[in-house]
């Protein structure tokens, strides 16, 4: 299968939309009608947010809401889903092309802007989860206390701590309280690492994927 510039299918007789439905409900049965119906949240997409990003498309998820002010620069594609063709474009802009060149049918608005707890609600208020996924603490930390105290009902998937070349094995999901759940060692900070590398970003992701999946199919067990 090809794709052009914006995305497309190009051969859409080799992949239209029932091949789409019946490939996917091959692997993940009935999960289909709840994901492909869904919409996910994703602020920051960098090392983790593409890929939390990819991940969820290639789960069937109907739409992604995407975040980001930043544009891609060359130490990012040690570990984010970026090009080089992608060098300088805003992230907003390229990421939703790798999506429709990975899922044609993955619905996705994205927003060239800056978080702020002022927006955090047009932004984020219709989403079913949201998935934390800033590099730089204070951002984390401004985005988690926005959402709990704005929208308290909507599940939040944060991460924390991914830094270095450590064993994955202590990357970890934590059911923090009723909406809100941690991903991540909880401790490695890049400032003092001073490393990144895509395997352990990809893995702190795939968790954060995974129980945003968990939580809209209902079978998000309690991990604390």
């Amino acid at each position: 299968m090809t794709a052009n510039e914006a995305g497309k299918v190009a051969s859409p007789e080799l992949y239209d939309r029932a091949c789409y439905e019946a490939a996917l409900r091959e692997r993940i049965g009935d999960a289909f009608d709840v994901l492909s119906k869904a919409k996910v949240g994703v602020a920051g997409l960098g090392g983790l947010g593409s890929n939390i990003s990819i991940f969820l498309a290639r789960c069937g998820v109907g739409h992604l809401e995407l975040v980001d002010f930043d544009h891609v620069e060359a130490s990012n594609l040690n570990r984010q889903q970026y090009r080089v063709s992608d060098l300088g474009r805003p992230k907003a802009e390229a990421l939703p092309e790798i999506l429709h060149a990975i899922n044609p049918y993955v619905s996705t608005s994205a927003h060239d802007v800056r978080v702020t707890p002022k927006n955090v609600r047009e932004l984020f208020g219709d989403v079913d989860v949201i998935c934390e996924a800033f590099d730089k603490p204070e951002a984390k930390s401004m985005l988690v206390n926005a959402v709990l105290e704005q929208l308290p009902d909507t599940p939040l998937v944060s991460g924390v701590g991914m830094a270095g070349c450590g064993p994955a094995n202590l990357i970890r999901t934590r059911h923090v309280s009723k909406n809100f759940w941690v991903c991540g060692d909880g401790q490695s900070d890049v400032r003092v690492v001073g490393s990144l590398f895509a395997p352990r970003v990809a893995t702190c992701a795939g968790h954060q994927a995974l129980i945003a999946v968990q939580i809209l199919l209902g079978t998000a067990e309690d991990m604390a």
